[in-house]
């Protein structure tokens, strides 16, 4: 039996997978918005949306069970279907932990640079690694994987805007807004996000436009992505060749089906030397590790924080905590590993500290 059986077995196959995977979301509370002080701006207040607290330990584990359920309700899955996926990691963690609940083989098909923790998680959930030595490569590598295997492709980089439904339906916006309606500026002046697939941002940006809210949305981008670069000219498509950002999870080398820029506010480009500097910042404020797409958002929500600072605006500015830092102990905690690569984060870190801590 495959996705497209359309028998009665098959169809009762698919109705236990997404009450299987319905029922794993009740068991799971929402994930939690902290609140982080600003001593040098009392009247800005800052907020982080901890996607890290979700069972897979990341913000891909919202995309990841949407992929599936439209998936299957898709009938492009069934209980015989190998699942394919091109993931930096954290992706392929969570559908990892989708697939081994449904019973499913699973082959993630990875850069051969991905942190070897993220590794270790996915083959944890029962999932296959597939390393390729240039990243460019994952799509086609995924598809002829499908196409050996019989199996399915989820394609989280055409897929993730069109899987999560943006009117609401417990996404990360709806969430977002709900947890702000008791705060001093229940109607967040920015929401701020990365872009990996594009599908947060698309997500976000529409839900508050269909709610009418006055909030702006701003992506932060690795300095080399092309997502940033697109923004300002629809005609780049696709970075040169070698041009890459080794924060993980973010930026894309070429625009991706899923990134919508009109729905987008701002973009602000950030070194990944400043990305790590604000990572290792706030870990510290917060006393737990944080992942380096997070340190990405703080760099972008310090430049929007100077902005209102500037402008004696009042507000709050809403951002992502997008995975814990555990995965990258032997990456960006390390730094004997930062020097090998030339990443000079120290002074962006020092700044960072004084912002969260007030310290002139």
């Amino acid at each position: 039996m495959n996705g497209e059986d359309g028998s009665a077995a098959a169809r009762a196959w698919r109705r236990e997978a997404i009450r299987r995977i319905e029922a794993d979301f009740n068991r799971s509370a929402d994930t939690h918005l902290i609140r982080v002080d600003l001593p040098r701006h009392p009247t800005i207040q800052l907020y982080l949306k901890d996607e890290s607290s979700h069972p897979t330990g990341s913000l891909k584990h919202r995309l990841a069970r949407s992929l599936f359920l439209y998936a299957l309700c898709n009938a492009w899955i069934g209980a015989d279907t190998c699942v394919i996926e091109a993931s930096s990691g954290s992706t392929a963690v969570s559908e990892a932990y989708f697939a081994r609940m449904l019973g499913l083989r699973f082959i993630a098909v990875v850069p051969a640079t991905t942190a070897a923790p993220k590794l270790d998680a996915i083959r944890f959930y029962g999932g296959e690694i597939h390393a390729v030595d240039d990243p460019r490569t994952v799509h086609e590598v995924a598809h002829r994987l499908a196409a050996e295997t019989g199996g399915h492709y989820l394609d989280q980089f055409t897929y993730a805007e069109r899987a999560t439904d943006w009117r609401g339906n417990n996404n990360i916006a709806e969430s977002i807004f709900a947890q702000m309606a008791a705060e001093e500026h229940p109607v967040p002046s920015w929401i701020v996000c990365g872009a990996g697939t594009g599908g947060t941002s698309a997500t976000i940006g529409r839900y508050i436009g269909y709610q009418r809210h006055a909030t702006r949305l701003c992506v932060a981008d690795p300095v080399h992505s092309i997502f940033h670069r697109h923004h300002a000219d629809r005609s780049a498509v696709s970075l040169p060749e070698g041009c890459a950002s080794c924060i993980e999870g973010i930026g894309r080398p070429r625009v991706e089906p899923s990134f919508i820029p009109a729905v987008i506010d701002r973009m602000i480009a950030v070194d990944d030397g400043d990305s790590i500097g604000a990572m290792r910042a706030l870990s510290a404020r917060l006393g737990r590790r944080v992942g380096g797409s997070t340190g990405t958002n703080l760099v972008a929500c310090a430049q929007l924080i100077a902005d209102m600072a500037a402008a004696g605006q009042a507000g709050s500015i809403v951002t992502l905590l997008c995975d814990g830092g555990e995965r990258y102990g032997c990456t960006y905690y390390d730094d004997d590993w930062l020097a090998a690569r030339g990443i000079a984060w120290r002074d962006a870190a020092a700044a960072m500290t004084a912002l969260l801590s007030g310290a002139q």
